[in-house]
């Protein structure tokens, strides 16, 4: 995920509307696409029952003809073909707990607050600039992104910025389903805006319009102040019902049910779903604030015993300004990708380092309604439901770990003069990483952009290739037969095969959209389900237990999520000019996971694809030096050397970035 450019001399509008459709691969083409990624990655009697499937489904007047001809109708029909089969496949019909699992989290640099009254000035000035942000995207202000590093200068749809602050995840038995709340520009003045703020596990109604007027910064910090005297009032302290957002969609959704039958929670889960974002102002722990920690902390506040109840996970975006300093940003996925919680998270910490704190009191609202605590009504019932989901948040926090891990030995610059882009280069040593964990390769996940398109989110680059598969071998099982000249070529045959695979989905031209809508259009059409669907390699094919993401920033940030299986690991990495900052985290119930383990071994790759480009570098370097030996003579006799060259870096091989 590079880091983006913004174009303001581009309207908004207009660069939407210009943006083309979401293309259909062809069918053969996703096919033996599909066939190539899998074919080192299972049995060879496995993959061949696959083919067999394949081949009948790809036939002249086979299944997949039939379907395909359907999506090419649904492309003409709609915005977007593939945006709402992925949305519910990829989050509203997934029932594991948001937390972890589903929820990444901005970690912010460690804040030094002097106490408790500095805490809450600066969140006071971080809601400021959430609202100025808002304000940016409610009046199409916010000038257009467009890419860089692969295809650069490509607009990008901004429709997933207008889902920031409107958009709300209701939990259902089977389905969720997105609420989504009027922007400011359209919502009627008789509703005034509202945000959220958790503070001891209670939650409070914060009015951020009075009289028509926005608060300024220092109405803000003067009501969050109320509100944390309010809180600390035990004496009024109700359940704490955020603990139901942290467990599963299926059992939060049966809790909601019962919270229904009363109207006072009716109305009070009705404030939550309206409101612009939640600010959670967490207690101090006694954790050390390491990036790891404060990592665990944004994603799951600790547990019922820390911060893991002052959350509200269905929420589009969280803020945290912890007492201790642990600050950051918690995000629900499915309105948005990354990228949108990365530029609102640069905008706000530039923001809050170069635009002073406000706290003049002359064009204050002086006659501000107090806050409000948010009313609960419960019984035994509840009671028990509420227990059974902080047990296992509990479960899930103690099952996480997690390594916030700096590699600091070299970073994108070091790469770049290799001319490799970092990505492909990162994701090849992910793969050697993997591999010498476990002496194989798996299906993995990469997310790429495909916002060049109208309502474009994202599709997957296949990262475990043929070619990588070579490249890890070349550096384990088989490298006492190599020569390094023959490990570069693979390593570099490796990085183009990973740059391809990523200008093919970045284009609309990879397999897993494609793929999923076959397999949702059968259903659709009430077919019955095609072999290629239910066949051992398309389930392997959808184990992603090498789950990946880069995330770059350029303010002193990172990003953290957990793994999407059992037995999988979940790794961001954010790569900077000398330095490269992985968060990794697995489950520590799985036998085949150590985050700890895998971060080592991930080093070492590093170190070694390092030390291989250094060697490649210096024989290429003394293979076109000029002949520098001395003939013979008395004072060099025969048999001597002339002085070689020192090492160089090699400068060889194609320019690539993403």
């Amino acid at each position: 995920m590079p880091i983006l450019e913004r174009d303001a001399s581009r309207d908004p509008a207009e660069s939407q509307h210009a943006l083309p459709k979401v293309p259909l691969p062809p069918l053969k083409q996703t096919l033996d696409m599909y066939l190539k990624s899998m074919e080192h990655l299972v049995g060879k009697e496995q993959f061949s029952k696959t083919k067999t499937i394949v081949e009948k489904f790809g036939a002249r007047g086979g299944a997949g003809e039939t379907l395909q001809k359907k999506l090419l109708e649904r492309r003409e029909s709609t915005t977007n073909w593939i945006y709402d089969y992925w949305l519910q496949d990829m989050y509203l019909t997934n029932r594991v707990a948001l937390p972890v699992n589903s929820n990444p989290a901005m970690v912010f640099p460690k804040q030094a607050f002097r106490d408790r009254k500095d805490a809450l000035r600066f969140a006071a000035h971080l809601v400021t600039g959430v609202l100025e942000y808002k304000s940016l995207i409610d009046t199409q202000a916010l000038a257009v992104d467009y890419a860089r590093g692969q295809l650069a200068g490509t607009p990008l749809c901004m429709r997933q910025y207008s889902r920031m602050f409107t958009y709300y995840r209701r939990p259902g038995h089977t389905t969720d389903t997105q609420i989504e709340s009027p922007a400011a520009a359209a919502a009627a003045a008789s509703e005034p805006e509202h945000i959220i703020v958790a503070c001891k596990n209670q939650f409070f109604v914060l009015d951020i319009v009075s009289n028509l007027k926005r608060l300024n910064e220092m109405d803000i910090l003067s009501q969050l102040e109320k509100i944390v005297s309010m809180a600390e009032r035990s004496q009024d302290s109700l359940p704490p019902f955020g603990l139901f957002t942290s467990d599963g969609r299926k059992e939060w959704a049966q809790a909601r049910d019962e919270l229904i039958k009363d109207a006072t929670n009716r109305a009070s889960l009705a404030l939550m779903e309206s409101c612009v974002c939640v600010v959670c102002l967490d207690e101090p722990t006694k954790l050390e604030p390491s990036d790891t920690n404060r990592a665990l902390l944004l994603l799951h506040g600790g547990g019922r015993d820390m911060n893991g109840g002052n959350r509200w996970y269905d929420k589009s975006m969280q803020y945290v300004v912890g007492m201790d300093g642990v600050c950051g940003v918690l995000c629900e996925h499915s309105p948005f990708e990354g990228i949108v919680m990365v530029q609102s998270s640069e905008y706000l910490l530039k923001y809050m380092t170069r635009s002073p704190s406000k706290m003049a009191r002359s064009l204050s609202v002086t006659d501000l309604s107090p806050p409000r605590r948010l009313p609960w009504k419960s019984n035994p019932h509840i009671q028990a439901l509420l227990s059974g989901s902080s047990d296992r948040l509990q479960r899930l926090v103690a099952n996480l770990d997690m390594d916030g891990y700096n590699f600091k030995f070299y970073g994108k610059e070091f790469i770049k003069k290799q001319r490799m882009s970092p990505d492909a280069y990162i994701q090849v040593a992910l793969q050697l990483a993997f591999y010498r964990c476990n002496g194989r390769l798996v299906s993995t996940y990469e997310s790429a952009s495909i916002r060049r398109f109208q309502e474009g989110r994202v599709d997957n680059i296949r990262s475990a290739t043929p070619e990588a598969l070579a490249f890890v071998k070349s550096m384990t099982d088989e490298k006492p037969a190599l020569s390094d000249s023959e490990r570069m070529k693979r390593l570099r045959d490796a990085i183009k095969a990973q740059t391809d695979y990523t200008i093919a989905a970045i284009t609309g031209m990879a397999i897993d959209n494609h793929l999923l809508g076959l397999r949702e259009m059968a259903k659709e059409l009430k077919m019955e389900q095609p072999d290629i669907f239910s066949d051992e390699t398309y389930r392997a094919s959808n184990q992603f237990i090498l789950s990946t993401s880069q995330v770059s920033t350029v303010m002193d940030m990172f990003c953290c999520y957990g793994p999407v299986v059992p037995n999988g690991y979940g790794a961001c990495y954010n790569p900077q000019a000398n330095h490269i900052v992985f968060c990794v985290s697995s489950f520590r119930e799985s036998t085949e996971t150590c985050s700890a383990v895998f971060t080592k071994a991930l080093e070492q790759g590093l170190l070694e694809i390092r030390d291989l480009c250094h060697r490649s570098g210096a024989a290429a370097a003394a293979a076109a030096a000029p002949n520098t030996a001395t003939p013979p003579t008395t004072a060099n006799p025969p048999g001597s050397r002339g002085t070689g060259r020192s090492p160089a870096t090699s400068q060889g091989g194609k320019a690539s970035g993403k």
